[in-house]
């Protein structure tokens, strides 16, 4: 069974924060072979929020981070959306992905991973821009409006 959880990285105890981060460098550090700085700052904005799934043991299996998004017509940035392996291909990303969707205001943007383009596509959100290399993996930004 799993939960799911919401809070600024202010609310979270320091247990919660470092399963977050452990599966974000798990999986975009040391899976997909890329060596960056994750922790950019964002994570501490004022409107920044964590949402992950906590399984029993309080194990992190999926987590997201929402983001208001400047400029005209504002809406909310999802991103560092990661699954952990064994949790893959059972829904699990879409709970968490239903959650976010529910809970902040729209329109929605993200930049997925071009393979996982099609399942974001599924939850609404379209293509809106040309594919890109974002440390060598092709991305694509994509948007799904409000209603």
């Amino acid at each position: 069974m799993t939960v799911v959880r919401d809070a600024h990285v202010r609310d979270m105890t320091s247990v919660e924060l470092y399963r977050v981060l452990a599966l974000r460098s798990q999986v975009f550090v040391v899976e997909q072979a890329c060596v960056y700085q994750d922790l950019d700052g964002r994570d501490l904005d004022d409107g920044a929020r964590q949402l992950w799934l906590e399984a029993d043991g309080g194990d992190v299996v999926v987590t997201a981070r929402l983001l208001p998004e400047p400029g005209p017509g504002g809406g909310t940035r999802i991103g560092r959306v990661a699954t952990a392996q064994a949790s893959r291909g059972l829904g699990l990303a879409g709970r968490l992905l239903d959650h976010a969707l529910a809970t902040s205001e729209g329109p929605w943007v993200l930049d997925a991973q071009a393979h996982l383009a099609d399942w974001y596509a599924g939850y609404g959100f379209a293509v809106c821009g040309e594919e890109f290399l974002d440390d060598g993996i092709p991305h694509v930004p994509m948007r799904r409006p409000v209603g």
